[in-house]
């Protein structure tokens, strides 16, 4: 009997504690798959996977920035066009001839990328915060302007690359490989490291997450809450910039619809990964879970036939209302 007793205080002492909300993209993801192989072995055969996680590269940076702004409670809907203004802007530039070395006007390109970037991000950090604006409303205008720019640079058509040289230096940046892994995969495990870092081992992370728990209490400890606000949307304006970097090597062209439709299917990648919508919450490998979600879906439809791939973003649409109605139920039984 007594130790029965004992037995029963150790377990009450040391629970199993798990976060249902961390574990339920991997959970749903690990379902996906297996309902992926019973409508088709391919799915789960290893060049598919390292095609589909190659192919949701894009959204899983862009993505990983989001939860930055998310989670401090921002929203940005201008991460699709800027992507359009800035791969624009980078062709633009390397077929511009202006450095007659190629290596070195592709360097100067990816630099110019970033830093474009950057100031989009800053400029969207800045109109919320400074001005007082809902990010809602600010990051639709700029939406607006990315996109227009983007329409009158290409005249209504496409910014192609022009230089072969540029083209085959640039080439290995998506279609190359290390170790039998593409680029595109290292360079999402990179962002997602350095963000993971950074949202839960730095000050810097604390003070986001603590920004979108309570505006009011995190201003009244002493924390700049339009400084946070700012810089994470800094930190979404160059993962943007480098999702341009995998982008246009891939392409070699941009054009006004570039991009169309990416805001939602980022910000639905960090709903799916856990990220709660109205702040305070931060999860940047359930983001990158949710991207790579987004893109086995849309990979199982095309390969089963059981849904029209027409219906995708049918589909990414009712992904997202479930992942918050999932959301709400974890939140309500924690």
């Amino acid at each position: 009997m007594a130790d029965t007793l004992a037995r029963d205080t150790t377990a009450r002492r040391f629970p199993i504690d798990v976060d249902l909300r961390a574990v339920a993209p991997f959970v749903a993801l690990a379902l996906l798959l297996a309902v992926g192989a019973f409508a088709n072995p391919n799915v789960i055969s290893l060049d598919n996977l390292l095609n589909v996680a190659t192919r949701s590269a894009f959204i899983a940076i862009i993505a990983v920035g989001a939860t930055f702004v998310i989670a401090a409670g921002g929203l940005d809907l201008s991460v699709g066009s800027m992507m359009a203004f800035v791969a624009s802007l980078m062709i633009m530039f390397m077929n511009s001839g202006v450095i007659a070395d190629p290596l070195m006007m592709l360097v100067a390109a990816m630099l110019l990328s970033l830093a474009i970037g950057t100031v989009c991000g800053l400029a969207n950090g800045w109109i919320t915060t400074i001005g007082g604006i809902e990010p809602f409303i600010v990051t639709l205008g700029t939406m607006g302007i990315f996109r227009g720019l983007t329409t009158w640079l290409s005249q209504g058509g496409a910014i192609t690359l022009r230089s072969p040289e540029i083209q085959n230096l640039y080439h290995p940046a998506y279609f190359g490989a290390v170790l039998g892994v593409p680029v595109p995969i290292i360079v999402i495990f990179a962002v997602a490291l350095i963000g993971a870092f950074v949202l839960y081992r730095t000050r810097f992370g604390r003070h986001v997450v603590a920004v979108g728990s309570n505006e009011e209490v995190a201003r009244y400890s002493g924390i700049s809450v339009n400084r946070v606000r700012t810089v994470t949307y800094v930190i979404q304006g160059l993962c943007v910039a480098i999702a341009v970097l995998l982008y246009v090597p891939r392409l070699g062209s941009t054009s006004a619809t570039s991009g169309t439709l990416w805001e939602l299917q980022a910000i639905t990648a960090v709903v799916i990964g856990g990220t709660a919508l109205r702040g305070g919450v931060g999860r940047i490998w359930g983001t990158v879970c949710g991207a790579f979600i987004l893109e086995i879906v849309g990979n199982i439809m095309l390969l089963s036939n059981f849904v029209s791939e027409y219906l995708i973003g049918a589909i990414q649409g009712a992904i997202i209302i479930i992942a918050m109605l999932v959301q709400r139920s974890l939140m309500r039984k924690s």
